[in-house]
């Protein structure tokens, strides 16, 4: 490599640099003040004091994020850091695969600004599983088109480490696996099934990932029992028919896609990659089958926002400047017209002020079918540090020689970690019954007074104690948890502590906790 082309590398760099500092700029900016944290990630934050090599809602990975972002100060900025720094890295390797593919300048921004100013955007705000979902999906396309150009072992080698890490985060990326296994095997990579380091990757992969096989089998399979209670709960509402109209609400499906597509099919120079396209068909093919949520083939897209722009850019060849420049423009102008629908942008005054819009998109349907004031990702940011405040209020009212024998018990586990987050060092842990919280309850704790948050309980329950009140209550008229009550409830008799374990073992042995 010359001067000349080094000076060149270097100055393509620094433009990849100024394109993450945006990226980390945006999502920041983008989210309005008024909103806190959504109720998953609470639970995801309060994971980091829970080692295992598995969970219920989750497989370990965000955990351990968790436990960075605690060991850092657990503010606000390093949570929103996390999934940022994702992000971030995702338009890295979408970059590394346009260069892989030999791609210049312009598909290299083309490919960026697509991922940067979309609905990219709204899962890297959430401390969630999903950004490192996208970002291992990336990477595993982008090893593997390393490994089938320059037939380097290592890459089979790092690729499965990358995939075991991304089934450690969330076990989506199954769907990956299984339409890569079909799509390689369609096309003429499928010599890949006859050499030697593939079974010594494989081998490597179930290695790394047995603590986690070996949690699901101790604990009777908790990952199919929560798929099981997600779909009835969840998937059961999605329309098959809408996730594909999803994909072109989120503007993934534009010009550089389609022309993957078609590159992919007709292009020779892309022939040794054709197996993302069936890997396409099939994982997309299975999603519809599972009733998937629409934003779970997100990950497929970088990749193909990088086949795409390349292709296009041998095409145009003179004109690929100019209509890169128009594209860029258009994307970038489309972003800022439906951002305040993309990102918690606007407060909820103005949302409702002009819910008709949103309603129009389908944005106020939630997850139980139903329209509501405020998309439900965003009524779920809301109402939290008022809830926990209560809950404290309520806690200290106990005499100090009690608080051992107090329990602080939330019906939904977006409850129990918002009061954990934001009481941290002031109260003893909260707890509920649903998700992971169950498992995480005290062994034998005799019950004198229980700080209770959600609804008020039945007569029965009461009856247990010698009284109660009612300490508080959610007002923030836009949050998801509106109206949740916070209760004190006295002197427990013994059958208190005896009915409530009860209740708990059921519960876990039925695996009613979702």
């Amino acid at each position: 490599m010359n001067t000349m082309q080094v000076t060149s590398v270097l100055k393509q760099y620094w433009i990849l640099i100024v394109l993450i500092i945006i990226k980390f700029t945006l999502q920041f900016l983008l989210v309005n003040g008024s909103y806190e944290l959504h109720r998953d990630e609470f639970l995801h934050l309060d994971q980091a004091f829970h080692p295992a090599a598995g969970y219920i809602s989750v497989p370990p990975f965000t955990s351990w994020m968790a436990g960075f972002i605690y060991l850092m100060g657990g503010g606000l900025f390093w949570i929103r850091f996390v999934p940022a720094f994702f992000g971030a890295a995702t338009v890295f390797f979408s970059w590394k695969i346009v260069e892989e593919l030999g791609g210049r300048l312009p598909s290299k921004i083309l490919t960026s600004i697509l991922l940067i100013f979309s609905v990219y955007a709204r899962l890297n705000v959430l401390f969630q599983p999903n950004s490192f979902d996208i970002l291992c999906w990336t990477m595993v396309f982008y090893f593997l088109i390393k490994y089938f150009k320059n037939n380097e072992v290592k890459w089979l080698y790092l690729l499965a480490v990358i995939i075991v890490l991304g089934l450690y985060n969330k076990y989506t990326i199954i769907f990956l696996i299984v339409g890569l296994a079909a799509g390689i095997f369609i096309t003429d990579q499928r010599y890949l099934y006859f050499r030697k380091p593939f079974y010594i990757a494989l081998a490597l992969s179930i290695i790394l990932f047995s603590p986690n096989i070996i949690w699901q089998i101790a604990n009777h399979f908790p990952f199919l029992h929560h798929m099981q209670a997600l779909n009835e709960s969840q998937l059961v509402y999605v329309n098959r028919f809408d996730f594909w109209m999803d994909q072109l609400k989120f503007g993934v499906i534009g010009i550089p896609v389609l022309g993957a597509f078609w590159a992919l099919i007709v292009y020779k120079p892309f022939k040794s990659y054709r197996f993302v396209f069936w890997t396409f068909v099939i994982v997309m093919g299975l999603f519809t089958l599972a009733r998937a949520k629409s934003y779970y083939s997100l990950g497929l897209y970088p990749v193909l926002f990088a086949i795409g722009s390349v292709y296009l850019e041998f095409v145009l060849k003179k004109w690929t400047k100019v209509v890169f420049s128009v594209l860029v423009i258009l994307h970038v102008g489309a972003f800022f017209i439906i951002v305040k629908y993309l990102m918690p942008f606007q407060n909820p005054s103005e949302i409702i002020a002009n819910n008709k819009s949103y309603e129009r998109i389908g944005l106020l349907r939630w997850e139980d079918g139903i329209n509501h004031a405020l998309p439900q990702d965003f009524a779920d940011m809301l109402g939290w540090k008022e809830m926990a405040e209560k809950a404290l209020i309520a806690y200290n009212r106990v005499p100090k020689k009690e608080l051992n024998n107090t329990l602080i018990y939330c019906e939904n586990y977006g409850q129990a970690g918002a009061i954990n987050y934001y009481n941290r060092n002031k109260t003893h842990g909260a707890y509920s019954f649903s998700s992971d919280y169950i498992y995480w309850l005290p062994d034998a704790l005799t019950i004198k007074n229980v700080v209770y948050v959600g609804n008020t309980p039945d007569q029965n329950v009461l009856d247990m104690f010698e009284n109660y009140k009612e300490i508080g209550v959610v007002e923030n008229e836009f949050s998801r948890e509106n109206g949740t009550k916070i209760l004190l409830l006295i002197g427990a008799k013994q059958s208190a502590s005896d009915m409530f374990y009860k209740i708990v073992a059921n519960k876990k042995s039925n695996f009613d906790i979702f």
